[in-house]
């Protein structure tokens, strides 16, 4: 017997489809081109949360983080034209970071393509080098099969963004068509050869150290890969910004590879006569500008687990090539038999030692005594927390306090404790921050961003108050885009020119959004302006935001501008 299949329109099946393949989140900035489709949300509107942003970067970015939080696609809405262009940085961030997106750009009707129309722009030209698939809709019957590739593409072997253009006429066009199942991530598994060849260099091996970082993890994966450690008392690191796929408080654990690299750490991985660098891209910053490993024939041993095919050589030559997904890689090493009397035991409490002293405060911050001291802070913050709160941040030199200083508890206990942006966009904190609230409401979500950062997508505070995401928000002013003087300071002395900023008063400015604000000028400060901004989070569920007015002089945990203005 046939059965019958009732026509729907296209926008309807757009929303039919998420509904099927598990959305429950969107966000947007409503537009004119796809208004059908803000029709269908609104019809499952008590299935599918529709999260309305200040700004389409803004939007961009909460789906991203919400695709780093949870390993599904987040879903972007955004109109053509300038605002696909606001939300392209989201876009270069999620394939920078291996992260599952989906943007719909709702387009110009199909009876006004190429002829440059209001607002028209090609995107798969726009889109094509930043995204893993680019495509545009033009039949309602075909939207099943579309939106089932998109998740397909975006979840399998290398996470990342996918774009997908709707013609304005084609959201009221009708269809009769079936619906697509539900999408199944696919990755790939390690044979049994290469967990044998793995194992036999583990056993050969005098100095090994292991490398994570990546997209694609699960908690049962960083359960796995972390006993793997404990039983082989291997020295495990984390690539930029990935430091929570490993508890920072384990003896195992002995720092992050990338920007601002313990010295001694880079030291001991150079030296390393075995390295299993898994799920990582070996690109730039994970390589500290390609010096960690010779190119393209390291000095060390290198075993390459990645679960795209096309990372394995892109630049260093592994011994070991293995096309796995983490899941099925952590697992796997978990089973492997433990390597008895590990020669390298005795160095693991070396290597921790190490990293417990990059820890410790710099002695010339400690003779600066400097009336707010951003050590101390994060110290304090992070003591009056739970273990497993959620740290976001932008980019610039702010985000180096917390990243060097901070211990990340382990994605092993449940939840990701960082979430940050490996591309190196700045903005991203706010709405990563907001994200992260709205998906667990229950986690402590703390942004701290650089006064430069946060005024890039600070209007998300709007977005925070009308959802009731209660996030601490913490301000580093130095009344300067930080990072950028601190290379003028290294490259041309004396010549400082557009780094300064002339900034609102932040305690007004989040006061007249409806959250709490408060400034701190000294050490002795802090704790109770802290405590005020967690009772308030805690009974008002309500963001709040502390402003630290802090000395533009101490530019980086390692020197001051004096310092670099003499190197």
């Amino acid at each position: 017997m046939t059965t019958h299949i009732p026509a729907r329109t296209a926008a309807r099946l757009i929303v039919d489809q998420l509904l099927i393949h598990g959305a429950d989140t969107a966000y947007c900035v409503p537009g004119e081109s796809y208004l059908p489709v803000l029709d269908a949300l609104y019809e499952s509107r008590d299935k599918l949360r529709l999260i309305v942003n200040r700004h389409e970067s803004g939007a961009g970015f909460m789906a991203e983080a919400y695709g780093k939080l949870t390993g599904r696609p987040g879903l972007c809405f955004v109109t053509r034209g300038p605002g696909a262009t606001n939300a392209s940085i989201a876009v270069h961030t999620a394939m920078q970071d291996s992260t599952p997106l989906i943007l719909f750009i709702g387009q110009v009707g199909s009876d006004c393509l190429d002829r440059e129309a209001f607002q028209e722009i090609d995107y798969r030209a726009m889109f094509g080098s930043i995204a893993k698939w680019v495509a545009q809709i033009e039949r309602a019957d075909r939207i099943p099969e579309y939106i089932a590739r998109a998740y397909q593409t975006a979840t399998s072997g290398r996470m990342g963004p996918v774009v997908l253009a709707l013609p304005e006429d084609l959201l009221s066009a009708s269809a009769a068509v079936a619906d697509a199942r539900p999408y199944h991530a696919s990755d790939a598994a390690p044979g049994a050869d290469q967990l044998s060849a793995l194992h036999a260099r583990l056993a050969r091996a005098q100095r090994p150290l292991v490398l994570l970082g990546g997209s694609g993890w699960t908690s049962k994966a960083c359960q796995d890969i972390q006993a793997f450690a404990q039983a082989n008392h291997l020295p495990v690191t984390c690539s930029f910004r990935r430091q929570d796929l490993f508890d920072n408080h384990l003896p195992n654990y002995v720092g992050d590879v990338g920007i601002g690299i313990n010295p001694k750490l880079f030291a001991r991985i150079r030296s390393a006569d075995l390295v299993i660098a898994i799920g990582a891209r070996l690109g730039e910053v994970t390589t500290s500008g390609y010096t960690l490993f010779d190119v393209p024939v390291p000095e060390q041993a290198l075993v390459h687990i990645h679960s795209s095919e096309a990372e394995l050589g892109r630049v260093v030559q592994p011994v070991l090539a293995i096309n796995a997904g983490m899941a099925r890689i952590a697992a796997a090493l978990r089973n492997l038999d433990p390597i008895p009397d590990a020669p390298w035991r005795q160095s693991l409490a070396a290597a921790r030692a190490e990293y417990e002293a990059w820890q410790s405060e710099p002695q010339w911050l400690v003779e600066r005594k400097a009336s707010l001291n951003l050590w101390r802070i994060v110290e304090e913050l992070f003591a009056q927390v739970p273990r497993d709160a959620l740290l976001a941040n932008g980019a610039g030199n702010f985000a180096t306090w917390g990243h060097r200083f901070h211990r990340y508890a382990g994605l092993a206990a449940g939840r990701r404790s960082q979430l940050a942006p490996t591309s190196g966009a700045m903005g991203y904190g706010v709405p990563a921050g907001i994200a992260a609230k709205i998906h667990d409401p229950d986690q402590t979500v703390i942004v701290i961003a650089g006064d430069g950062d946060f005024l890039m997508t600070g209007q998300e505070l709007a977005t925070a108050v009308r959802e009731k995401a209660a996030v601490l928000f913490i301000i580093v002013n130095n009344g300067m885009y930080g990072t950028i003087r601190m290379h003028q300071e290294k490259h041309f002395p004396g010549r400082m020119h557009g780094t300064d900023l002339v900034n609102p008063d932040f305690v007004q400015l989040a006061r007249a959004y409806g959250a709490f604000g408060e400034r701190v000028t000294r050490n002795d400060e802090f704790t109770g302006a802290l405590g005020q901004a967690l009772s308030h989070i805690g009974q008002r569920q309500s963001p709040a935001l502390i402003e630290l007015i802090t000395d533009p002089e101490v530019i980086t945990p390692g020197a001051t501008l004096a310092m670099l203005s003499k190197l």
